[in-house]
């Protein structure tokens, strides 16, 4: 099962199969960067010239084998199908992927328009259905490589476009490569060829030298030494991970307490130094301390010994029947002040939609009694005259709920993470690599804070200062550098992102348009019988059948 001068069938799943798992691998907690150029690029090679419908098969065959892998966390605790559910529905976005660049290889520089097509895939993901999951866009995979300081220009999709960028290019350096149809007389027109795939391939790699790591420099080039402040972070463990944490939430509440106690003791010894503030993560406090006076006796115990403002993680009861996942500055003095209430809750972790309907799949969903409701305004909280911007868990990965924060003003960015549920998976660092982009993105330090790790310190550039390991207690203090200045990505925001959507919808209609000129014209075209048999046994036309056998299409416009 072949089409003319097209990928047989057989291959072009290998050729996908090996995409999606290779791509896998530049994810962590595999850290293979490098080879997320190898999705994009066996991708381009499988659906190289061929019709949409097996582009969309290639593409869905790359996307399932990309994330069922990717999405295994996501099972770990509620069984195989919530997670292979999640992972075929990811997977339908790179069939359409796949439809996509098949049609676009027929167009001149056809890497570009795959690479751009990489970037609407991702676009559409992230925001559809139920809010979208922007989990495993090209980007994350390149906090390591030389191309996350991008991030600072375009933000992930500009990574994620110089990532596919380069692998596509490189597709087509193979293609040039293999291709036979040299003109006679002229035996370097192939060598001449590879020269613009190589550098579509390359492209991405120059682009990032005059960029240079970014740094603490504050903008403009002044000389004023930024901003510091003393922070805690207070990991404060739980009893045991899985989705049954919560069983035992006033323990959670209790470690978190005494080991800010036993922080405000090693200041006071001099053993640590004095924080100015202090970050405890998302399910620190799951009994409303609003409303039990207990709890809130105990995180004023905390807030009193230490002796400064705690950003604390507490599910409040409320309003009327539902839920809100709130991070809360509570005061020493005068207790809870500024709160930012989650504006992305989970749907099936915090929500569930169509609740009578995904129960004929699985009694999981009873799980969730209660449902979130999700929060209207950016999480920038006042924390002792520190502008802290409260992103909780996976918001981290959603482009605008970070980005709104940053332009409210925020100086030090905080990701409240619970990842208990997820045990000893992907999950945490894949989360902690995510963090680290945006530390790039706005030139912002990113504090991650869990309940079981990783917790971490990163750096505006990028590189983790300090580290937690998974299901410890752990408490770090020091100062980080403030954020004041914005960075390129900040003052664009969904700009890039959504003119190169558009240059990719553009490639797809000049598809579109040169496809129905092309058979208007074959409709009209006048065939002499006479010179039909001449032409096929022409020197080219034989070439085309030899070419026909190979496994990977050739095509006179590949570039």
């Amino acid at each position: 099962m072949k089409t003319p001068r097209g990928t047989p069938l057989l291959a072009s799943l290998l050729l996908a199969a090996a995409g999606g798992l290779l791509l896998w691998l530049a994810f962590p907690a595999w850290d293979l960067w490098p080879l997320a150029v190898a999705g994009p690029a066996l991708l381009q090679l499988a659906a190289y010239g061929q019709r949409a419908r097996r582009g969309a098969v290639v593409g869905g065959v790359l996307g399932a084998a990309f994330m069922l892998p990717l999405l295994s966390w996501s099972g770990v605790f509620v069984g195989s199908l919530p997670w292979v559910a999640l992972s075929v529905a990811q997977a339908l976005f790179y069939a359409a992927l796949g439809a996509g660049v098949a049609a676009v290889s027929r167009l001149p520089a056809a890497p570009l328009w795959s690479a751009l097509l990489w970037v609407a895939a991702e676009g559409a993901r992230s925001r559809w259905p139920f809010g979208g999951l922007p989990w495993g866009r090209l980007g994350f995979a390149q906090a390591d490589s030389p191309l996350a300081q991008l991030a600072a220009v375009g933000g992930v999709p500009l990574v994620s476009f110089a990532v596919a960028l380069s692998g596509c290019g490189l597709a087509n350096v193979v293609v040039t490569v293999l291709r036979r149809d040299a003109a006679p007389g002229r035996p370097d027109g192939r060598y001449r060829r590879r020269i613009p795939a190589l550098a579509l391939a390359i492209a991405p790699w120059l682009a990032v030298i005059p960029l240079g790591p970014t740094g603490d420099t504050p903008p403009g080039g002044s000389t004023q030494v930024p901003a510091r402040v003393d922070i805690a972070v207070v990991q404060g463990g739980v009893p045991r991970a899985g989705l049954d944490f919560n069983a035992q939430r006033r323990a959670v509440l209790d470690n978190h307490v005494q080991a800010t106690v036993d922080l405000a003791a090693e200041v006071a010894a001099g053993r640590r130094p004095a924080p100015q503030l202090v970050l405890w993560p998302e399910n620190s406090s799951d009994i409303d301390p609003l409303i039990n006076p207990d709890a809130a006796e105990q995180i004023d115990r905390a807030a009193r010994a230490i002796g400064v403002p705690i950003l604390i993680g507490a599910v409040l009861d409320g309003p009327g029947g539902f839920l809100t996942n709130a991070g809360i500055v509570w005061d020493p003095v005068t207790g809870p002040g500024d709160q930012y209430a989650k504006r992305h809750p989970v749907p099936f972790g915090e929500y569930m939609p169509a609740r009578s309907f995904f129960r004929l799949f699985s009694d999981k969903v009873d799980l969730l009694r209660r449902d979130f409701r999700a929060g209207e305004t950016p999480g920038l909280l006042d924390m002792g005259g520190v502008a802290v911007g409260d992103v909780i868990c996976f918001e981290v990965a959603y482009d605008g709920l970070v980005a709104d924060v940053v332009a409210e003003g925020a100086q030090l960015l905080v990701v409240q993470t619970n990842n208990a549920t997820f045990g000893y998976t992907d999950e945490s660092p894949q989360q902690l690599a995510m963090s680290r982009l945006r530390a790039i993105e706005f030139d912002r330090p990113v504090v991650v804070v869990a309940t079981s790790g990783l917790s971490a310190v990163i750096e505006s550039d990028g590189s983790v200062r300090a580290r937690s390991d998974l299901f410890t207690q752990w408490v770090f203090t020091g100062a980080v550098t403030l954020g004041e200045g914005t960075t390129v990505a900040a003052r664009l925001g969904s700009a890039p992102e959504a003119a190169m959507s558009g240059l990719a919808v553009a490639a797809l209609l000049w598809t579109w348009g040169r496809r129905r000129t092309t058979g208007l014209a074959a409709d009209t075209r006048v065939v002499d019988p006479a010179t039909a048999s001449s032409q096929a046994s022409t020197p080219r036309a034989s070439n085309d059948r030899a070419l026909s056998r190979f496994p990977i299409p050739f095509r006179g416009d590949d570039l």
